[in-house]
């Protein structure tokens, strides 16, 4: 004998209660009773909340950071000072013949610290104070050369005509 389930729709109209077989009337409710979603509670007062946060996204999270506002462009030119180059000589360069040549293209070249070993640096920009540094210990930083702009059409010409 072949019986006929009835459908599903037909199965949850409820009993008095019009949860339709979904239990308490608060299980069917929205993400507000479950303490909302996601980051939701993560607020000044949310304590509990917090360590989980820090876990995932860095102590970084909360609070201010910095005086400008967080879409400002901030310079990304990766820096290195000459002290921190002295200490790790083996890390970043090869002693040579020459002295200790140190590749740091993607560098700039800061001055602080004192320079001892003559370094002879291959870097992207340097500060003022870093070559003289470097040529005080008979060393050098060699820099890419900057092209100049070219001068074309009217602009050529008055240019001459202030000449």
């Amino acid at each position: 004998m072949k019986l006929k389930k009835r459908n599903k729709v037909t199965r949850q109209h409820g009993r008095k209660m019009g949860t339709h077989g979904g239990g308490a009337r608060v299980k069917r409710k929205k993400s507000g009773s479950k303490g909302g979603v996601g980051m939701a509670g993560s607020g000044k007062r949310g304590d509990q909340i917090k360590t989980r946060i820090t876990k995932l996204y860095g102590h970084g999270y909360f609070g201010k950071q910095g005086f400008t506002s967080k879409g400002t462009k901030r310079e990304k030119e990766n820096k290195i000072n000459l002290q921190q180059l002295e200490r790790n000589l083996e890390s970043y360069g090869r002693k040579t013949s020459k002295g200790w040549e140190i590749d740091a293209k993607d560098y700039k070249i800061l001055g602080t610290g004192e320079v001892k070993i003559k370094l002879i640096i291959t870097a992207k920009a340097a500060s003022k104070s870093a070559i003289e540094k470097v040529k005080r210990a008979r060393g050098e930083i060699i820099l890419p050369v900057k092209k100049e702009k070219k001068v074309e059409g009217k602009e050529k010409e008055k240019a001459k005509d202030n000449e």
